[in-house]
């Protein structure tokens, strides 16, 4: 938030943050510092690859890393950010509008980061900013990242598998860099479990509608305990932090969207389009119990794209659902961060999409309760998947 600046001593962190980009557009690197604002000891050096990007957007990263760090270290802290970026310290102050989609972008995430928090930004020369400036310098000239930490506790190790993590763009040099519609982050959650999961009957968009289980209820806890640290601490410092909660409206879904936004303070607003897909008259039975009643129909169903269940929905059908809710999605939350709360299928839907896939992309991933994935689309011109059925946070 924007304020007035006082000594330092009133400050616990000062901040500093300085970006470079050798090319502009180019190879870019970011550098934060976070010191002890009364005895001026360095507490954390982060230096961060982006890839492909601007001077703007790397001096943003760079501003974003250093407050990440500071807000470890005392989520309640009073902090001075010093950047020799007249831009980013103008904008982020409040006094210069922001046209650029990326800045934009990443102004929104600082601004989620900070979260009403007292946080003032102050112009320095570049000659002062030396300390983040060689961090930059650093992950530029080794393409990696680099995390320090000197007294609290033991050090944070690099994340490895951030170092060719583009903030804004797409990250691989092989995909088009050319994308003209804004970043839109998409965290994936499937329901946690319900009576008719846990023995194993089948449950879709029709027949009983249950609620999640004893068990199905702590796996919503695990994982909306685990999505609000998204952006903030953790393997998923370095994504966006979700400024919405979308969900299917069926019960299990719909509880577990409630858990994540009571977490993240946010609403839940319901998208029946990604509803599972329908079985019909086979649904609330087993694999074995609808084989029983129609082993022909089972049989040229399995891997059909056109064949559906008795009185249920083809992969045609529901495809054509799923892509509307996605088309209706991207363009509601343009250049935002959601959590979309839904199903086996919708998730694979969307997968689909994102690897431009075949039919087998609809029964292939494995899809397992209250499990995250991490997609990333640009509007039409390009997505990414950044992670599939990550379920580390339920151990």
């Amino acid at each position: 938030m924007p304020g007035g600046l006082g000594s330092p001593v009133t400050f616990k962190y000062i901040v500093e943050a300085d970006g470079g980009s050798r090319g502009n557009p180019g190879s870019a690197g970011s550098g934060a510092v976070v010191m002890d604002a009364q005895t001026g000891e360095i507490l954390a050096e982060i230096a961060k690859f982006i890839g492909v990007a601007t001077n703007n957007v790397a001096e943003y990263v760079a501003m974003i890393s250093g407050l990440t760090a500071a807000f470890e270290l005392d989520e309640a802290a009073k902090i001075l950010v010093r950047m020799d970026s007249k831009l980013v310290v103008e904008q982020m102050s409040g006094t210069w509008k922001i046209k650029h989609p990326d800045m934009q972008q990443l102004a929104i995430e600082a601004n989620h980061l900070i979260g009403g928090r007292e946080v003032v930004f102050q112009w320095i020369p570049r000659e002062e900013n030396f300390r983040a400036d060689a961090l930059a310098n650093k992950a530029m000239d080794e393409l990696a990242d680099s995390i320090s930490t000197f007294t609290q506790g033991s050090p944070m190790a690099p994340q490895a598998a951030v170092a060719e993590f583009n903030q804004v763009k797409p990250s691989s040099v092989r995909a088009p860099q050319k994308v003209t519609e804004p970043l839109t982050t998409i965290y994936l959650v499937r329901h946690g479990r319900t009576a008719l999961t846990e023995s194993k009957r089948i449950s879709g968009g029709d027949g009983d509608n249950p609620p999640l289980s004893s068990l199905g209820r702590q796996d919503a806890e695990c994982v909306a305990e685990f999505i609000s640290k998204i952006g903030k601490t953790g393997p998923y410092s370095h994504l966006p932090v979700p400024t919405a909660v979308l969900s299917s409206p069926m019960n299990r879904a719909h509880e577990t969207g409630m858990a994540i936004a009571s977490k993240l303070g946010l609403k839940v607003e319901n998208y029946p389009e990604f509803i599972e897909i329908h079985f019909g008259r086979w649904d609330g039975l087993t694999n074995e119990e609808a084989i029983a009643i129609s082993p022909e129909h089972f049989a040229k169903w399995q891997g059909s794209w056109n064949i559906a269940p008795p009185d249920g929905e083809s992969l045609e059908v529901f495809d054509e659902r799923i892509n509307a809710g996605l088309q209706r999605l991207l363009a509601t939350f343009a250049g935002q961060t959601v959590v979309m709360v839904s199903h086996t299928m919708p998730v694979r839907g969307i997968l689909r999409k994102v690897l431009e896939a075949g039919d087998s992309a609809y029964w292939r991933p494995q899809i397992a309760p209250c499990s995250l994935s991490i997609v990333r689309f640009w509007g039409e011109d390009y997505a990414e998947l950044v992670v599939a059925n990550s379920t580390s946070h339920l151990a």
